[in-house]
């Protein structure tokens, strides 16, 4: 499946904050790429080009192709709720977004990857689908013959975040997702409405 591999600086430099975490490389240079970088003139962004830029932010911040997103913003459209927050909900209750959060990997692209390669169990069960929705309940943990694995062990010794909808105990590798999280507890800076209204137009 397609899947944008290429520099990752240069994507948050283009929307001017580090969307994929800590980079050291963005913090040099924060400004936007190109041939002329910050002496570049850029005049005021059309309404549209705003939308596009959050819609474009979002999918680039949770790894998610074009196709994928559209087909979540339907489901949104559908489910009861704020359509914006509740597509965010749909991103974030995703099993590669969840062992992120975890900490059992540094990146989303990482965690991706721990899911696919069947590091992941899911409720006692093996899952390498990413994109797998989680519901309220679901216990995620680190296959058994997976928790000796030097990339888990490295993450979870630099992590730090603690998030209250997510719960983890370090000693048997596993957390439950206790609830889908409200848009506070999302701390990704992205403007929803935005998303609603490119897609709505």
């Amino acid at each position: 499946m397609a899947r944008y591999t290429g520099p990752k600086t240069k994507i948050a430099r283009k929307f001017g904050e580090a969307i994929f975490g800590e980079d050291k490389s963005f913090e040099k240079r924060n400004y936007p790429p190109g041939q002329h970088g910050n002496n570049r003139r850029r005049g005021k962004k059309s309404e549209y080009a705003i939308q596009l830029m959050e819609k474009q932010k979002a999918k680039y911040t949770y790894g998610i192709l074009e196709r994928q997103f559209r087909n979540m913003f339907k489901k949104a459209t559908a489910a009861p709720g704020i359509t914006g927050e509740v597509l965010l909900q749909l991103c974030e209750s995703r099993l590669d977004n969840v062992v992120f959060r975890m900490g059992l990997s540094r990146s989303r692209r990482g965690a991706r990857q721990l899911v696919s390669h069947r590091h992941i169990t899911v409720n006692g069960e093996i899952v390498n689908v990413p994109s797998y929705s989680l519901k309220a309940g679901d216990v995620v943990a680190v296959r058994e013959k997976s928790k000796s694995l030097e990339a888990i062990e490295n993450a979870l010794a630099g992590s730090s975040n603690v998030y209250e909808w997510i719960t983890w105990n370090n000693d048997t590798k596993e957390g439950t997702f206790v609830s889908i999280p409200a848009r506070v507890q999302i701390p990704e800076n992205i403007n929803e409405q935005f998303i609603v209204e490119l897609y709505s137009k």
